[in-house]
């Protein structure tokens, strides 16, 4: 088989690389592995856990909320039949939209595993070669597992794992306090698991803002999660009905099950790199340019398989980037507005610089502004007043570097956020444009009025009387 651009690997990068392709008049075949396109994120990942995220909503709201709003409907009960049969239906409808858009654009789906061949050659288990002008390589990622003595066991398990699971567990440990470990904690809990994190770092989310940390900090401990902090699991013993999981300095806690959520690694072995002159690495992945190409021209690599970012939405992006590149244009990916969503409860959401980031590149010209949400109407409306959004911005020009949020529907409010910084707006853009009333987005603008010293809604900070 014969095409212009041969895409390996149906997940975010892979099918918009393909599908953008065929969008500028090259012939695109997809070579994917499993029986269903949409990779780790629409099938075993993004997609299916935020499904779960709206059930664990659901049975907060119907705790927490209804009663306060006048609505009476008696002690919610989790399904976890239903809930599981809602999560599938969801993981089906999104996997089948991107086969109809396959056949929509013209990409031909060849189902099999694909390895290179040569430079212009990827050869598929099970069927006839393909060979193409330009390839795009987007095979995604895998779970790590650390070597911790006992790990095999079968109550240990990953996310795909956990996703299977038919009933919740009564303790659940989660090791692990980054985004995967973090979501599925705050989802289980909800769903009635008694929830233990094991972190070998001094904070959750250790890459996000520190403010947004200690934030989650909180309102887990609040909700009766327990956090052990800088501790390694030293251990993991299986007595056939429980797990005995050894941390710290002989520390122990009983669970039924175990999540092991230590990282994602890139798959790049056995694809036919080394042959081809491919520079990669097996934890970093492959080595990729702005333009998404390799060491190899007329290759590229999108995605987890080659990226920083391990998000579905900056594999969106940099298939399409790709794509573009292979039909002679000159796209590139722009690294500055990636949103950064984190589906806990509270919900986190962050784009451009952290505050300690913007203030390690601009020293003292940085300004910050907080502002709460039991300050805004449609959050107390909601009773959802927990968290805030942060405002950062540099005092010379103004510029906006950053924007961080705690609280409810910031993984929908952040792109905001992403457009401001994408179009170098200055802070004063965004505290002086008119924001409708009353709504969640209010926030943003009133982050940005504080950090100018000019709130509306709450009381302006004291400025310290100059100096004589």
């Amino acid at each position: 088989m014969e095409c212009d651009v041969a895409v390996l690997g149906g997940g975010p990068g892979g099918y918009t690389a393909a599908i953008r392709a065929a969008q500028l008049g090259a012939k695109a075949v997809c070579i994917e592995q499993e029986p269903e396109l949409g990779g780790t994120c629409l099938r075993v990942g993004c997609i299916p856990t935020k499904a779960w995220v709206q059930t664990a909503f659901a049975l907060k709201e119907a705790h927490e909320s209804f009663a306060k709003f006048g609505v009476n409907v008696g002690e919610p009960q989790l399904d976890m039949k239903v809930a599981s049969e809602w999560k599938n239906g969801v993981v089906k409808q999104m996997t089948g939209g991107i086969a109809s858009l396959f056949k929509a654009n013209g990409v031909e789906w060849v189902k099999g595993t694909g390895r290179f061949k040569d430079a212009n050659t990827i050869a598929v288990d099970g069927g006839e070669d393909v060979t193409f002008k330009h390839a795009i390589i987007a095979t995604g990622s895998f779970p790590l597992r650390p070597p911790i003595d006992g790990l095999d066991s079968p109550r240990c398990i990953d996310s795909t794992g956990l996703l299977e699971q038919t009933e919740v567990p009564k303790r659940l440990v989660v090791l692990g306090g980054g985004i995967i470990g973090v979501e599925f904690a705050s989802i289980f809990q909800r769903f009635g698991s008694e929830v233990t994190i094991i972190e070998m770092l001094p904070r959750l989310i250790p890459l996000e803002d520190e403010d947004a940390a200690k934030e989650l900090q909180k309102q887990f401990g609040k909700r009766g999660i327990a956090l052990h902090l800088e501790k390694q699991c030293t251990k993991v013993e299986d007595s056939g009905s429980e797990l005995a999981i050894h941390f710290g300095e002989g520390e122990t806690v009983q669970a039924d099950l175990m999540l092991v959520a230590v990282g994602r690694g890139p798959v790049v072995e056995n694809l036919g790199l080394e042959e081809l002159g491919i520079d990669f690495d097996k934890r970093k992945g492959i080595a990729a340019d702005e333009h998404r190409r390799t060491t190899v021209e007329h290759i590229y690599a999108v995605g987890d398989c080659a990226g920083y970012w391990q998000l579905a939405h900056t594999a969106f992006r940099e298939g399409e980037v790709a794509a573009e590149n292979t039909q002679g244009h000159d796209a590139v990916v722009d690294n500055r507005a990636v949103p950064r969503p984190i589906y806990t409860d509270p919900e986190i959401a962050g784009v451009g610089l952290t505050e300690v980031e913007a203030r390690e590149q601009y020293g003292d010209d940085v300004a910050v502004g907080q502002f709460p949400w039991v300050a805004n109407a449609r959050a107390v409306m909601q009773n959802e007043t927990v968290g805030w959004v942060k405002s950062i911005h540099e005092t010379r020009y103004g510029e906006l570097l950053g924007l961080v949020m705690v609280g409810p529907h910031v993984t929908d409010l952040i792109e905001a956020g992403v457009v401001a910084i994408d179009a170098e707006s200055t802070v004063e853009t965004v505290a002086d444009g008119m924001a409708a009333h009353p709504t969640l987005s209010e926030a943003v603008k009133e982050a940005g009025l504080v950090a100018l010293g000019r709130a509306i809604h709450l009381p302006n900070r004291k400025r310290a009387p100059a100096r004589a």
